[in-house]
């Protein structure tokens, strides 16, 4: 029994070192190739008139420099209430057509060549729409998140609500179980692995869209994408990727959220679930 306790900690180290060193050392390399490319640009006689800044260039103004960071932050929090509302609505709304377009195939015909057709309009052209109608307050903002992250939500759910066990779905039917019953007690649960992987898709495409969006928002509160434009304009280039980056956590903190709730709602009737990322 010592023994087993014993190597348990050493088993659970190991995994934890393997599951957190490879993303290190692939940060590790890509950091070097990029002060390897920062250093052929400045200190080789190539200089252009916008190079590529060093990464210690690029965390001294963008992080250290309290007036720059306290700027993105107020913009990055903007962004997150547009992209985390979006998202939510995209969520509602994408959840409560995949379960109607489940329930009948008539529905479902005539309503999914819609949610494709709204996959494949480019948010570029359909954002000045969007102000036109709506304004420049958070609203149309709001909506061009849930345009581009509806679809995944729709398509993953309905995909989760239509693979339910055969055999269960008989043993429902066999018991004279409703099309409702079966759907809260059957298909809803089963669903719930590939509807929350369409929560994940989703998250990162709301963040997206919130920030293409903001690059036609000339008016009311400055998003991320809004910055972004204007220290290009500015060739502020160490102040681009720090906004950049800032974006891009913000995206991986929503996915990472959804991912640990997916499990948490799966793993108690779904223990396969509890392995999963």
């Amino acid at each position: 029994m010592s023994t087993v306790l014993a190597s348990s900690p050493k088993r659970s180290g190991r995994r934890v070192l393997s599951m957190v060193l490879p993303p290190f050392i692939a940060f590790g390399v890509v950091i070097g190739l990029w002060y390897l490319s920062s250093w052929l640009q400045f200190d080789t006689g190539r200089r252009r008139a916008i190079s590529q800044p060093y990464p210690h260039d690029i965390v001294k103004v963008g992080f250290l420099t309290w007036r720059n960071l306290n700027e993105m932050l107020n913009s990055l929090y903007q962004t997150a209430w547009v992209s985390i509302v979006g998202l939510v609505f995209a969520m509602l709304l994408g959840v409560a057509l995949a379960i109607i377009m489940s329930m009948s195939q008539v529905v479902e015909r005539t309503l999914y060549p819609y949610a494709i057709v709204l996959q494949t309009i480019p948010i570029v052209a359909i954002t000045p729409l969007m102000i036109i109608w709506f304004g420049t307050n958070r609203m149309p903002r709001v909506l061009v998140c849930v345009l581009i992250a509806i679809f995944p939500i729709i398509t993953n759910t309905l995909f989760g609500l239509k693979s339910s066990d055969r055999g269960q779905i008989d043993l429902f039917r066999l018991h004279g179980a409703g099309r409702l019953r079966r759907l809260w007690k059957l298909d809803l649960p089963s669903s719930l692995p590939a509807m929350f992987t369409g929560f994940r898709i989703s998250a990162g495409l709301s963040v997206i869209g919130a920030i293409v969006g903001e690059f036609f928002f000339k008016a009311g509160d400055a998003g991320m994408g809004r910055r972004i434009g204007q220290y290009t304009q500015r060739n502020e280039t160490n102040k681009v990727v720090a906004a950049i980056t800032l974006t891009a956590l913000l995206g991986l903190t929503i996915f990472l959220f959804f991912g640990w709730l997916g499990n948490r709602a799966t793993k108690h009737w779904r223990p396969e679930a509890r392995a999963q990322r």
